[in-house]
């Protein structure tokens, strides 16, 4: 079995610059802090001009064409202010974004994400706790698919893996961004309807972990985006679940019963212990796989001391 651990992707080049400035712009930590400024700058401008165009905020619930609208809008501050940061900080090309690369990332992440969940709600019917009661012919399909799916798929996944995961890793490997990130990515969900420490640390292993590990195998962030996507449309938009505390109206009208650890109870089937189990077992598989590519990275220190490229 090949265990070689992968180098991290080529550090940025030096340009004659002092050693203390190179580290003010481009290490790990500073690339971090200046994706969320130039982050938390976009939305800042972006919400006050959506403002001024009469599209006020809205709540995680609202479906209305307004909020559907100022959702998809709102995905931009997060793809140019990565844009940026890979374009003028970084100065390489968005690999993980290539576009020749997004339709068969997308389809493969659409057709996974649907496959998984429908594996997890099918053991939570066997074991009972899953049984539809009736179909809904209303169902506010585009505004799920934007609100559940398409926002949430492609703003978490540039901050959560793009960013985070990715940086991370080029300074303290790949277990420890794995850490890191799937901590962040529970703990966000904390403020949701009906979390608890639970369903956030069930959210960081099931889901931080898996698209961690998705990410370091593939280097694709169209993969995750769409396997991020289609989780959600299939819990909420499909099997009318609530979507991480947040009650749906699906095409499925279910009657759920049975225990919290089987169902998830009022958050959704993401702080079930079925989805924690299936996604774990992937992400057993991918780390298998990565160690056999030798796509794991180690810490930038243990490569300097082996002579390899440091990030």
């Amino acid at each position: 079995m090949n265990t070689t651990v992968m180098d991290a992707p080529p550090p940025l080049p030096l340009d004659g610059r002092p050693a203390w400035k190179r580290w003010l712009v481009d290490s790990p930590l500073a690339r971090i802090v200046i994706f969320a400024a130039l982050l938390a700058a976009s939305l800042t401008l972006f919400n006050f001009a959506l403002k001024l165009a009469g599209l006020p905020g809205a709540g995680l619930t609202s479906m209305t064409p307004a909020s559907t609208l100022r959702r998809l809008v709102m995905i931009i501050p997060f793809v140019l202010s990565y844009w940026i940061l890979v374009r003028f900080i970084e100065k390489r090309r968005m690999a993980e974004l290539a576009p020749s690369r997004a339709p068969m990332g997308i389809l493969v992440g659409l057709a996974g994400g649907a496959l998984l969940f429908s594996m997890i709600v099918s053991v939570i019917a066997l074991a009972g706790g899953y049984q539809i009661g009736g179909y809904n012919s209303d169902v506010a399909w585009l505004a799920q698919i934007v609100m559940l799916g398409i926002a949430p798929g492609i703003t978490e996944e540039i901050v959560c893996r793009g960013v985070l995961f990715r940086i991370v890793e080029e300074g303290l490997g790949t277990w420890a961004a794995l850490v890191i990130s799937a901590l962040f990515f529970g703990a966000a969900h904390l403020g949701n309807p009906n979390a608890t420490l639970w369903s956030a640390l069930a959210i960081a292993i099931e889901a931080g972990l898996l698209f961690g590990m998705l990410y370091n195998v593939t280097r694709s962030l169209w993969l995750c985006m769409g396997l991020h996507a289609a989780w959600n449309v299939m819990q909420g938009s499909v099997y009318g679940i609530s979507v991480s505390g947040i009650a749906q109206k699906g095409w499925i009208a279910p009657r759920i019963s049975g225990p919290d650890w089987l169902t998830g109870g009022s958050f959704g089937a993401e702080a079930s212990v079925v989805a924690l189990a299936c996604c774990s077992v992937l992400t057993v598989v991918l780390v298998v796989v990565a160690v056999r590519r030798g796509t794991l990275v180690a810490p930038s220190w243990v490569r300097r001391r082996r002579g390899q490229s440091t990030a």
